[in-house]
């Protein structure tokens, strides 16, 4: 999942953000600064990979075939991600490469996570294969190398066609629009909702953040400025808190489980705002569904207004590493050749951060699944709007489990989704100080 444009403002300020994360870090943390050795192994090497991405193990099976000297395990981790890597790490026994968010490179960097893999040459070369603002978010600002792009999750708005057409429901263009069509709906029948709202999904929420500029960080005067409870952030917050009052949004699914794919099935839900790599979610999972559904452009807060993005990883050179010669030329494969890019987009959905897997003809042509609709031109689009300032801070894991447990107290009416931030700010804040960053809280 990948931009089609040049998003410099991000990366100047993903590259800023993540500069002054290393100058903050305890003593410790500068091991990981320290490259590794690039010594290629005299002998086979098998390399374990750990990951989420459905179908990861075909992909990997194409490079064992083709490398008998370098061999790849793959591990998926989907059920627990952070906590299967935060143990492994804890016990000394992390893999070679592990899949990381975007979003949680940050607070890994501080935990000592990763090794560098500059003093292999092809790593740095690496860097032109990339869409720039990729490679600025995994480079922490500085010359190390500590993972490569993988993908990213520009938004959008999946609806049942079918569904829209039999009540009368135009395709909504701004948030006003799309409250308007979730009001028609429930109005029509009580049992059919516009979507659902998933209060323990802090990674979703984000994206909706990211979409109205609600910049959860800053730097200036050697302190971090916390603004998670901005007032672009309380716009959105209001907004989804008057859908759950007013029931037009379910609240009792969990995103990517079998309730919510039950209530899809049942024709209970209408739409579904997501992002790009979804698209093989509703394909694998709802496949007597195939030709009613469409992909549109997100809703946005005023005509022609900014797109958001929701995840996209990186796959990270892992503390205790010592075949770094071998990970680096696995890791450069699985993420800039176009035959391994083809197969991810296919089995797993993910839209490519490198610059090649732009031109993947899988991304121009229609998808059989949405009645032959060229629906990647629709995440292509929407990655020219994405504000490209937003950046991640230092202290996005404790931010995100913040806001999902207020966020799930206030659905069940316990406060606001606004209290929600509120939360999250004073969790951020507390979070630094016990850490010994110095902040304050933004505006």
């Amino acid at each position: 999942m990948s931009n089609t444009v040049m998003r410099t403002g991000l990366a100047a300020a993903a590259a800023l953000s993540l500069t002054l994360l290393a100058s903050c870090s305890s003593p410790a943390d500068s091991d990981t600064a320290s490259a590794g050795s690039c010594t290629p192994a005299k002998g086979k090497v098998t390399l374990q990979y750990w990951n989420t991405v459905p179908g990861m193990d075909k992909v990997v099976a194409l490079w064992n075939k083709n490398n008998p000297d370098i061999q790849v395990q793959t591990k998926n981790i989907s059920n627990d991600q952070y906590g299967t890597l935060g143990n492994a790490l804890k016990a000394g026994k992390a893999p070679d490469l592990a899949q990381v968010g975007y979003d949680q490179l940050p607070s890994l960097r501080t935990q000592n996570a990763f090794v560098d893999a500059s003093a292999c040459s092809a790593a740095g070369a690496a860097k032109s294969k990339f869409v720039p603002w990729t490679w600025s978010q995994t480079s922490f600002g500085d010359t190390g190398v500590f993972a490569f792009p993988q993908d990213t999750g520009p938004m959008a708005l999946y609806v049942r066609s079918d569904l829209f057409k039999k009540y009368g429901l135009p395709i909504p263009k701004t948030w006003d629009e799309y409250a308007a069509a979730a009001k028609k709906l429930h109005k029509a029948d009580p049992d059919i909702s516009i979507t659902f709202f998933d209060p323990n999904n802090a990674e979703w929420f984000n994206g909706l953040l990211w979409q109205n500029s609600a910049k959860m960080y800053s730097y200036s005067g050697d302190k971090w400025h916390v603004s998670v409870a901005s007032e672009q952030s309380k716009q959105v917050t209001e907004y989804w808190q008057k859908l759950v009052a007013d029931k037009l949004v379910r609240t009792d699914l969990a995103h990517g489980s079998t309730q919510m794919y039950a209530a899809y099935q049942k024709n209970q839900i209408a739409s579904y705002v997501g992002a790009s790599w979804g698209y093989s979610m509703f394909r694998d999972n709802l496949p007597q569904q195939a030709g009613k559904w469409s992909i549109v452009p997100m809703p946005t807060w005023s005509a022609g207004g900014a797109s958001g993005d929701w995840g996209g990883s990186t796959v990270a050179f892992m503390k205790g590493n010592s075949h770094l010669y071998e990970s680096v030329k696995f890791n450069t494969w699985l993420n800039t050749d176009p035959e391994a890019l083809a197969l991810e987009n296919k089995l797993g959905g993910l839209y490519p951060a490198a610059s090649a897997g732009l031109q993947l003809p899988a991304l121009s042509e229609g998808v059989p699944y949405y009645n032959n609709e060229k629906i990647f031109d629709v995440f292509a689009e929407s990655s020219k709007k994405i504000d490209t300032s937003f950046a991640w801070g230092p202290t996005q894991k404790t931010v995100n489990l913040a806001l999902q447990d207020a966020m799930a107290k206030a659905t069940a009416g316990d406060g606001t989704l606004t209290d929600a931030l509120e939360a999250a700010q004073a969790a951020a804040l507390k979070s630094m100080k016990d850490q010994a960053i110095p902040a304050t809280a933004g505006k």
